[in-house]
């Protein structure tokens, strides 16, 4: 079985250093983990999503500087 760990949208800013503009925009052009449905108008990210797509960027830009 999976333990998953839910961010709240607070921390998901902070560990990304990203606006809430630009998470909203991510999210909208599907570059960005979806948000779970954790209430009638509450959201989350699970953890380990949120990881995977920092790590993507830093490989992003290692890619970019070995070229």
């Amino acid at each position: 079985m999976s333990h998953w760990i839910f961010l709240r949208r607070h921390e998901v800013l902070e560990r990304c250093a990203i606006s809430n503009t630009t998470l909203h925009r991510l999210i909208t052009d599907g570059h960005f983990p979806q948000p779970v449905q954790i209430g009638p108008r509450s959201v989350a990210w699970i953890e380990e999503e949120i990881e995977d797509w920092i790590n993507e960027k830093i490989k992003e830009r290692d890619r970019k500087a070995a070229s």
